[in-house]
């Protein structure tokens, strides 16, 4: 039997695999002050990608057995700043459950007076909380707690190995690299939801349905189907898209940011599935 619940997560967890492997060759390697900083550079946008992926585990965990998703969940630590289970608590069991709600969302868009909070506001002001809301979201599922506190534990104590061995590499290779990543999935999602008040998942998600963009994330940029069904594989968002399409307002559609804007900005941008394609599992 497999080892993946899915056979078309194969190359994205190779590739996955490989970046870190490249992280880890500079960091055992590099021996001039300003390689390490363009490495952290260079990497900005594909970790931001691979962030997505990290949010598709926490929703459908890659591999069928524990122990490789714990170990997948290490990579993704420091590849995105966000540890084992911590998307899953933050974003599975609170925004996924209360982002028609404005009052409730643990990605909420809203201040607390009503008004709409601006990008830049957004951004910080949510990656500042995602991990005290994590932890909030925690307390109700006990299980999850413990998997996400002592998983959190272990990444930090092999954060702490990394800067004994190398402080300077590891700040920029590792922390710095797991900060970015962590303020740019923020970001990122502020584009997803900002200024739509609805009552139903049709409403409620704008999509991005460049081909480009969803190759590299999953097909992340069919939100509409991915919130009227969080639990289904990213390959298969496409199609329940389709479904749906005649009920998402032309309105709720935008184009991807950069790189993929520089390709084709003025065109309409057509569905295309992309081509890669249990709570503590």
């Amino acid at each position: 039997m497999t080892l993946f619940r899915h056979p078309r997560d194969r190359i994205p967890v190779l590739l996955f695999t490989l970046v870190f492997a490249l992280d880890l060759t500079v960091f055992f390697t590099a021996r001039s002050w300003w390689f390490p900083i363009l490495w952290l550079a260079l990497g900005v946008i594909p970790k931001g990608w691979i962030s997505a992926w990290n949010h598709h585990h926490q929703h459908v965990p890659m591999f069928r057995h524990a122990l490789p998703n714990r170990l997948l969940e290490v990579i993704f630590g420091f590849q995105t700043g966000v540890t084992s289970h911590a998307w899953f608590l933050h974003h599975v069991l609170g925004h996924h459950r209360n982002y028609l709600d404005q009052t409730q969302d643990e990605s909420g868009w809203k201040r607390r007076d009503g008004s709409t909070m601006g990008e830049a506001e957004y951004s910080v002001f949510n990656t500042l909380v995602a991990y005290p809301r994590a932890f909030r979201v925690g307390r109700s599922y006990p299980k999850v707690m413990r998997v996400f506190l002592a998983m959190g534990a272990l990444q930090v104590a092999l954060l702490g190995v990394l800067f004994w061995h190398d402080w300077y590499n590891a700040l920029w290779v590792f922390l710095l690299p797991m900060a970015v990543s962590l303020y740019v999935t923020v970001w990122a999602t502020y584009f997803h939801h900002v200024g739509l008040e609805a009552t139903e998942h049709t409403h409620a998600s704008y999509n991005i349905l460049h081909k480009g963009y969803n190759l590299m994330t999953g097909n992340l940029g069919y939100h509409t189907a991915h919130h009227a069904k969080h639990g289904l594989h990213w390959s298969q968002l496409p199609e329940l898209h389709a479904q749906l399409a005649q009920d998402i307002p032309a309105t709720h559609y935008r184009q991807p940011g950069i790189p993929f804007v520089w390709t084709n900005p003025e065109a309409k941008i057509e569905p295309a599935e992309a081509e890669f394609g249990a709570i503590t599992q």
